[in-house]
């Protein structure tokens, strides 16, 4: 994949037109209510009630670090709904591309990138739905000093995250006392509760609250250590991997990351992922890949410690929806349509991952179980969630990290349902942490089970245990 969201030399940083300039003045300006950055309709969108908003918001104006946003507001009565933020990981992979366009956005993009259908299932029917590709580098989101984007990492992307939801605030004020939630899906494993921990911070020191009430992520890159050691187990209990190589691993590779050459470790990965998992896709292991994802091992095993490039997700799934987005976002009429890439002269295509980025990520912390000790003294309500065919972050790695905080059960595990189908199954703890799995997903949850999504999301709102049975839904 090529380098997407503003990788900008000096040339083209001092070539950008008064055009470019200033509209983004305008848009960190703002008119108190967003009205700059209203979206009139994209192309081949079908008709619809609500409202939307999409443009920049700069994060730090030396460097010109500038987030690309996208705001669904709710289908019905927006003014009563929460403010959803959403997040995709990577590192260094596009909320538009995957989030918006595939899983929970009001839109799907259809086969031939001509135009938009209605997702059934699209979470703007419960809530306001914030897309935001961070950090920069990602998606539309970029920088124009492009040493940021071979030294950036958590820390960065937490700040500028946080900065950004502050100044976006105060640009849709009306925004301001709402409800807030944050959510996303694996290496948003670490973008949620950092960005969390920075909103908390936040609060401590200004007069002016944000006001967040939790967190969600699925399929979540949280500690690497039991991370890996769950992914590997995973393989070996999925027989995507010999009992040799399974052994090989265990004794091999030091998850605890406490030995710098990790050569032998990263070959034994190579060799599981090239020899003996066969053409499969490993976002489902049990879902036909898409024949154009030739060099989807390659993307996979760039990282073994940090997570693996998110991609796809049977009836009705298409592996190949990565292919639409990027042809229909690099239309011009659509960038027009969302006010991005305003210049139309910023020398790259827009692409749903960076390898740049994922290649370049210089900090990434070894465990955000810490974290989740802290937002849930914070009284934060907390859910993590687990498609159960996923190889890349699997639910067995997502069970034994969050063992490591050692809840007291509340409500213990059970069957929870959907359209009179058991969904998953879910447990919950004492202090506002709740696990659920879903039966049948992939990496991308509301892409494989969109109902059952819808229905996971629901009781997070309501802040109510799944439905034991569809009566209760």
């Amino acid at each position: 994949m090529r380098i997407c969201g503003g990788f900008l030399s000096n040339a083209v940083v001092f070539g950008l037109t008064l055009t470019l300039c200033l509209h983004l003045l305008k848009s960190q300006a703002g008119d108190g209510d967003g009205h700059g950055d209203r979206i009139v309709a994209l192309p081949g969108q079908p008709k619809v009630v609500f409202q939307q908003f999409s443009g920049y918001v700069t994060v730090d104006e030396a460097a010109g670090r500038s987030l690309f946003y996208w705001l669904t507001e709710a289908a019905d009565r927006p003014s009563e709904k929460p403010l959803v933020v959403w997040l995709n990981g990577g590192p260094g992979c596009s909320s538009i591309a995957y989030g918006a366009s595939e899983e929970i956005g009001p839109f799907k993009i259809n086969k031939t990138a001509s135009g938009l259908y209605l997702n059934k299932y699209s979470w703007n029917k419960l809530a306001n739905l914030l897309f935001l590709e961070a950090p920069a580098g990602v998606g539309f989101s970029y920088t124009n000093r492009s040493s940021d984007l071979l030294n950036t990492g958590d820390r960065r992307t937490a700040k500028d995250s946080a900065r950004f939801l502050v100044r976006w605030l105060d640009r849709f004020p009306k925004y301001k006392n709402r409800e807030i939630y944050l959510t996303g899906e694996s290496y948003a494993g670490h973008y949620v509760p950092q960005l969390a921990r920075e909103v908390l911070e936040h609060n401590r020191r200004s007069r002016s609250k944000i006001n967040l009430k939790g967190v969600m992520v699925g399929n979540a890159v949280t500690d690497n250590y039991y991370d890996n050691v769950g992914t590997v187990n995973y393989w070996w209990s999925h027989a995507m991997i010999s009992d040799r190589t399974y052994r090989r691993l265990l004794s091999t590779c030091d998850f605890k990351g406490q030995v710098q050459d990790s050569s032998q470790c990263e070959n034994l990965y190579y060799y599981a992922m090239d020899k003996e998992f066969g053409n499969i896709d490993q976002y489902n292991i049990y879902a036909p890949p898409c024949r154009h994802n030739s060099d989807r091992h390659r993307h996979l095993r760039r990282r073994i410690r940090l997570p693996h490039l998110p991609y796809h997700p049977l009836s009705g799934y298409d592996p190949c929806t990565e292919k639409y987005a990027e042809i229909y976002y690099n239309r011009g009429d659509v960038q027009r349509a969302l006010h991005a890439n305003i210049s139309g002269h910023i020398p790259y295509k827009w692409t749903a991952c960076s390898e740049t980025l994922n290649r370049n990520w210089n900090d990434t912390e070894t465990s955000v179980l810490p974290i989740y000790r802290q937002l849930i003294a914070a009284g934060l309500r907390i859910w993590v969630f687990s498609g159960d065919v996923d190889s890349v972050v699997p639910v067995t790695a997502t069970r034994y990290s969050l063992a490591q905080l050692k809840l007291e059960t509340n409500i213990p595990w059970y069957p929870w349902y959907v359209n009179n189908q058991v969904g998953g199954w879910t447990e919950v703890y004492k202090g506002g942490l709740t696990f659920a799995t879903v039966r049948g997903a992939g990496h991308e949850v509301p892409m494989f089970k969109p109902r059952a999504a819808f229905q996971l999301f629901t009781s997070f709102l309501k802040g109510r245990p799944l439905p034991r049975s569809s009566s209760s839904s």
